[in-house]
């Protein structure tokens, strides 16, 4: 018996509320996160010998070709346990990877220690994406390794090429959040600020999609079967709560009866870290993401034993469901509860975490909003403010008030929709089953908060209402985003038009109770070292030989030099070579991964984002099948004139989303039909391209002449992947929404083709659709939904949702309303596209006028703005 019980250890006494079951282990933590007093202590307790001795054994850096070599060599030999007889593309991946990230994990070290011995503000960034991509090309470019490495690699026979493709994206994130999330951490780094990433490790990712018989297919992305960039960190191991009972406990210091959380199911999270090295420096800054498993070990011997082999294994598989997939299908309840579990096992674990790390700082409660920041990425992370206060007020014992102040001056929130019906909501009933007393809480925050309202508008009920975190209806729902709002300092949009929208409409009550200053804007931005340096090298070395070098990596405003060379015929040229090399290399993908074959000198017109029928990707395939329908009218002749076209889709639609779904079927129907047209097809093709990621986007971008970012006005918070395709000189076609506002007023509105109605009559012409009479709509497209119900594109029955949507469904993305604009703005592209000089000068310019677009700026302005933090400069090894 004695063998399996633990006698409990002096100091790890279980948290309130913890199970302590017969035989789950005792964990034993180890030294790790020291704050500055115990580094100085253990140091100072560790005889001069060792150290000189530990010293002088350090790993230090491989410099130059023949180290790089022999360090790659070493792994393959010693870690991956082969030789050069059985050496591949795949293990020549692995050597040259392991070996960078040697390199990198001592620059990391070095970080991190610097970081806390400066003791100073850092700020954690929560996001449920982050759509980092390939790592390993990153990784050598940023640590200014990638010419060693290719020259390394191809003296033991292999092209970096081909090393690069083996990697597979990490599958943590889906779209513009979390490549923004991603965008921002390399810039946090560069920038040199103190920041750490807290995110969830999904097995699965989102989900691998293949398109089958036209049809979008769900399949698990398999991308942690070799992932040399994570290190397991099995020490930091925390237990989150779920369900389980709130009873009253003993009074606390302020003489208040205490609230004891118990009874409930445990989850351990367990750390993988995730080094992100910033550019030109040796900062390199930590993600951290959370792995789920059981708390009481992975297999339950007495349940075998008894002959229940598929119970024995239940509680793994149950807590290991909770990091497996990103945004599980809330379809149904079951999926409603996973998507909530995992949100707040994500939130617990880092905000136990964050408050670990505060405390081996010693120092005072008060003190915490002046070392912690903490930026909310969308609602996803609200449930952290919630949490927070918890730790606070039931294991910290602060008095509410207190806990409350620290809170609110810690956490910022970025808002990422205008669209009401995006702004998350938790049923109450579930909240309450599964988290009892953060609902209490939220009662409480929600009370205080009217309560206040009440006070300051003591004549309107109805703002109550308005602004209550509770919505009443059956059942009643939290309005996470409202919490978001009360629970923050600052609260931002991305966007000029998106912050003046948000503060216009869904948060006007709010405005209004706590003042213009809480609301401000930070346009987001993109990173160039890996939009501009990684996925256009060519471009970025013609850009780097007439700006003086590559500081506009760091300073992307020094693009502005460009325009000096706006008439330099030889520039032009050299401009628009680089141009079609990046057209026939996507062209080459396109006739390798669908055995079609494009024109590479036909406008290869580009929308990849994730599918949504607010981003109007039916629109724009509706313009294609009119395109079509008038190419087929058309004489021989009249064809002759026409500028040929390669339309290129790509992105995934949610597993639940129907309608988005059908508008990936429409698209790959057109094609169907239309790139075996012999009448036409040498005039049009139609692309899908499935699987859209990050590596794919590094392959499209560089290739565009033309993108589309023809979201209903009011719709797009921002949108960076427009930065992406301008930076990389593709002009915009788009509509006067998210960032192309202020794109436009950068580069100038003669050299961005704007459509459709703007955001002020948007709501005027819905309200017309639902109750106005002689509403029609636009005969083009009458002409293109005809073609459909007659069958062109196969079964109309398949496609009857999306015409309802056209006409029963009010059009509520008013796609007859822009139908007309958008098809003669395609127009004024086909004749801009024929002044080959006049477009390359458009293209030029708008690349020139880029400069506001870094994420850099945007890391720079938040840090100023709202998280009051400083950057700490890692002093390179002498």
């Amino acid at each position: 018996m004695s063998s399996l019980s633990n006698p409990p250890i002096p100091g790890n006494v279980p948290a309130p509320g913890i199970i302590e079951g017969p035989f789950r282990p005792k964990h034993r933590r180890t030294h790790t996160g020291f704050g500055v007093r115990e580094i100085k202590a253990v140091e100072a307790s560790i005889p001069q010998p060792l150290r000189e001795i530990w010293r002088k054994l350090s790993a230090s850096e491989f410099t130059g070709k023949e180290q790089f070599q022999k360090e790659v060599v070493r792994h393959v030999e010693t870690t991956l346990a082969r030789s050069i007889y059985n050496c591949d593309d795949n293990a020549a991946y692995s050597g040259t990877a392991l070996a960078i990230r040697d390199n990198l994990v001592i620059k990391w070290n070095k970080t991190q220690q610097h970081q806390t011995l400066q003791d100073q503000k850092r700020v954690y960034y929560l996001s449920l994406e982050f759509l980092m991509g390939r790592t390993l090309d990153n990784a050598m470019l940023n640590t200014g390794l990638k010419d060693t490495a290719r020259e390394g690699v191809s003296g033991l026979g292999f092209r970096i090429e081909d090393i690069i493709d083996q990697e597979h994206d990490a599958a943590l994130g889906n779209g513009g959040l979390g490549r923004l999330a991603a965008c921002f951490l390399d810039s946090l780094a560069t920038l040199n600020y103190p920041a750490w990433g807290y995110g969830l490790r999904y097995r699965y990712g989102i989900f691998k999609q293949e398109i089958i018989n036209g049809f979008q297919a769900e399949v698990p992305d398999y991308w942690l079967d070799f992932n040399p960039w994570e290190f397991p960190r099995h020490d930091v191991a925390i237990d989150v709560m779920f369900y389980g009972t709130v009873n009253p406990g003993p009074r606390d210091d302020h003489g208040n009866i205490k609230k004891v959380w118990e009874g409930g199911e445990i989850v351990q999270a367990i750390a993988y870290d995730v080094p992100i090295p910033g550019y030109g420096t040796d900062c390199t800054n930590n993600l951290r993401l959370w792995s789920s498993k059981p708390s009481g070990g992975e297999f339950d011997f007495g349940k075998f034993n008894s002959g229940d082999y598929e119970g024995s294994i239940r509680d793994q598989q149950r807590a290991e469901t909770i990091s497996a997939v990103l945004y599980p299908n809330d379809n149904i309840d079951a999926g409603k509860e996973l998507r909530l579990k995992q949100q707040y096992f994500w939130v617990a674990a880092s905000l136990h975490d964050i408050v670990r790390r505060f405390k081996k700082s010693h120092r005072p409660w008060k003190e915490f909003p002046e070392q912690v920041a903490i930026q909310l990425n969308d609602t996803h992370p609200t449930l952290a403010i919630v949490e927070l206060q918890r730790i606070f007020i039931d294991i910290e014992n602060l008095a509410w008030d207190e806990a409350w102040s620290l809170v609110t001056r810690t956490f910022g929130y970025t808002n990422h929709t205008v669209l009401p019906e995006a702004l998350e909501k938790w049923s109450v009933p579930l909240v309450q089953n599964l988290l009892p007393r953060h609902l209490q809480i939220i009662y409480d925050i929600n009370l205080f908060f009217l309560q206040s309202v009440e006070r300051k508008f003591p004549k309107d009920r109805d703002l109550l209402r308005r602004v209550s975190v509770v919505e009443e209806g059956t059942p009643q729902v939290l309005r996470m985003a409202y919490l978001a709002i009360i629970g923050s300092h600052k609260v931002n949009g991305v966007a000029e038009l998106h912050s003046d929208l948000i503060k216009a409409t869904i948060f006007k009550d709010f405005v209004d109770i706590f003042g213009q200053d809480k609301f401000t804007n930070v346009t987001n931005g993109i990173t160039p070292r890996r939009w501009l340096h990684q996925a256009n090298p060519k471009l970025s070395d013609l850009i780097a030989s007439k700006v003086g070098g590559y500081d506009f990596l760091q300073d992307l405003t020094k693009l502005s030099v460009l325009e000096k060379y706006i008439d330099d015929k030889t520039f032009k040229k050299e401009w628009m070579e680089i141009k079609l090399a990046a057209k026939v290399k996507l062209a080459k993908y396109i006739k390798d991964t669908t055995q079609i074959a494009v024109n590479p000198h036909s406008l290869f017109d580009i929308q990849v984002k994730r599918i949504h029928e607010y981003k109007r990707q039916q629109m724009n395939i509706f313009g294609v099948i009119y395109r079509y329908l008038r190419l087929k009218e058309m004489t021989p002749e009249e064809r002759k004139k026409q500028v040929p076209r390669t339309s290129i889709f790509g992105g995934k639609a949610a597993p639940g989303y129907w309608m988005a779904k059908t508008i990936i079927r429409l698209i790959t129907a057109v094609g169907e039909v239309v790139n075996q047209d012999e009448e036409t097809n040498c005039l049009l093709k139609v692309i899908f391209i499935e699987d859209y990621n990050v590596s794919k986007a590094e392959v499209i971008v560089p290739a565009s002449d033309i993108s589309e970012h023809i979201s209903t006005a009011g719709t797009e918070a921002s949108g960076t992947s427009n930065m992406k395709f301008v930076l990389n000189g593709g002009l915009i076609i788009g509509t006067c929404d998210g960032a192309n506002i202020e794109i436009t007023r950068e580069i100038g509105e003669e050299n961005i083709f704007l459509l459709g109605n703007l955001a002020e009559h948007v709501e005027d012409l819905r309200h017309q659709h639902r109750f106005g009479k002689d509403v029609v709509m636009d005969l083009k497209l009458r002409e293109v939904c005809d073609a459909i119900e007659a069958g062109r594109f196969g079964p109309e029955q398949t496609y009857s949702g999306l015409m309802s949507a056209l006409t029963t469904g009010c059009d509520y993305y008013l796609v007859s309303d822009d139908f007309s604009s958008y098809i003669a703005t395609q127009d004024l592209v086909d004749e801009a596209y024929k002044d080959q000089d006049g477009w390359a000068t458009k293209s030029i310019t708008s690349v020139a006028r880029m400069g506001f677009f870094s994420a850099d700026r945007a890391i720079n302005e938040y840090a100023d703005e709202i998280w009051n933090i400083e950057p700490s400069k890692i002093e390179p090894r002498s």
